[in-house]
């Protein structure tokens, strides 16, 4: 299966709201890296120029870069929202 990578951008700002940012979709993981090193140089994303550690328990803010198989459902069991 083919699959495609989306690079984004996450900012929590001071009142807590999150500013995410879709930065690009690549053909290749690689692809999507030497974006980020473009980025990084850019006002903004250089004051958060790391990737993503919240799976380690991290910071949530900065770059991310996840795999999508094209022609595949992403939300196959729905979403509750949490209040």
């Amino acid at each position: 299966m083919a699959s495609v990578y989306l690079l984004e951008h996450l900012h929590i700002l001071n009142d807590g709201e999150e500013s995410a940012k879709a930065l690009g979709i690549y053909s290749t993981r690689e692809a999507a890296v030497t974006a980020v090193e473009r980025y990084r140089r850019l006002p903004g994303f250089c004051n958060l120029p790391h990737f993503t550690a919240h799976e380690d328990g991290g910071s949530p803010e900065g770059f991310n870069i996840d795999e999508y198989e094209l022609d595949q459902d992403c939300w196959q069991d729905g979403y509750v929202t949490v209040s």
